[in-house]
């Protein structure tokens, strides 16, 4: 989200007037690693405040550490975003910390790789619960502040290549992420009128924890920084008032999920 001030920045998102950003607070969830890491970065940079919302809050607190070492406020947040108390508190306690919340970025999500005759109930839920519901909750409690500020706010659900293909063994996560893709849509239809914008990055492989450690032997060629989905997060809250990008997609340029 920017003033119209910034029109130079939504050009590039490699801009370097960041100064739209700078003042305004994000919360992150998964922040603590990956692209939520990456986001929290190069928001910082941009003069944002960041929360990095996490389940593994020793996680959060040692990444938050790296950013202070770069003169960036990054505070460290517990939070299972399954747990919808816990996100109604999370995001009152930013809230009445900072006294507004200017983006949220819905970026945790789990993953289960098994055939559908091996795929527990169990995993099938906490998958649902974080990819899904956890996006859902987040963006109902944040909004609810969002729209009694003046300029609005943001909201930024990290979707995937996942939510346009699919391949076997992954029905719970195709399942959550082409409804996080749904739902950011809707949500956007929903919120607008009340200026609240709402986007979904549809992101190809990243080198990030959430594939390398999973899969080994993964090709890492043909994955992407996530410093570079970073900034396309980036370019799209930088966009002036009255535009909005509903839906940005941002491949590494071999990337074997895509046509």
């Amino acid at each position: 989200m920017t003033d119209s001030s910034s029109t130079a920045a939504a050009v590039s998102p490699a801009g370097s007037d960041t100064a739209s950003l700078s003042g305004q607070v994000a919360l992150i969830t998964g922040g603590s690693r990956g692209l939520g890491a990456a986001i929290a970065q190069v928001l910082g940079e941009s003069g944002m405040r960041v929360l990095l919302a996490d389940i593994d809050l020793d996680r959060a607190k040692d990444r938050a550490a790296v950013l202070g070492e770069r003169d960036i406020q990054a505070v460290p947040v517990s939070l299972d975003v399954s747990d919808p108390r816990q996100c109604e508190e999370v995001v009152a306690a930013a809230v009445r910390d900072f006294g507004r919340l200017d983006v949220l970025v819905n970026n945790a999500a789990v993953d289960v790789t098994a055939p559908l005759a091996e795929l527990a109930v169990e995993d099938w839920q906490r998958v649902l619960n974080t990819n899904l519901s956890g996006p859902l909750l987040m963006t109902k409690y944040a909004s609810a502040h969002m729209l009694k500020q003046a300029r609005g706010g943001h909201v930024v659900n990290i979707a995937s290549t996942a939510s346009k293909r699919a391949w076997p063994n992954a029905s719970a996560y195709h399942a959550t992420k082409w409804g996080l893709l749904g739902l950011s849509h809707a949500l956007h239809a929903e919120l607008r009128a009340q200026n609240v914008r709402v986007s979904a990055i549809v992101a190809g492989g990243m080198k990030t924890p959430f594939l390398l450690d999973r899969f080994p032997g993964i090709d890492e060629t043909k994955l992407q920084d996530p410093l570079n989905v970073a900034r396309a997060v980036r370019w799209v809250l930088q966009q002036p008032e009255g535009t909005v990008i509903p839906e940005l997609t941002v491949l590494p340029t071999q990337e074997t999920s895509w046509p």
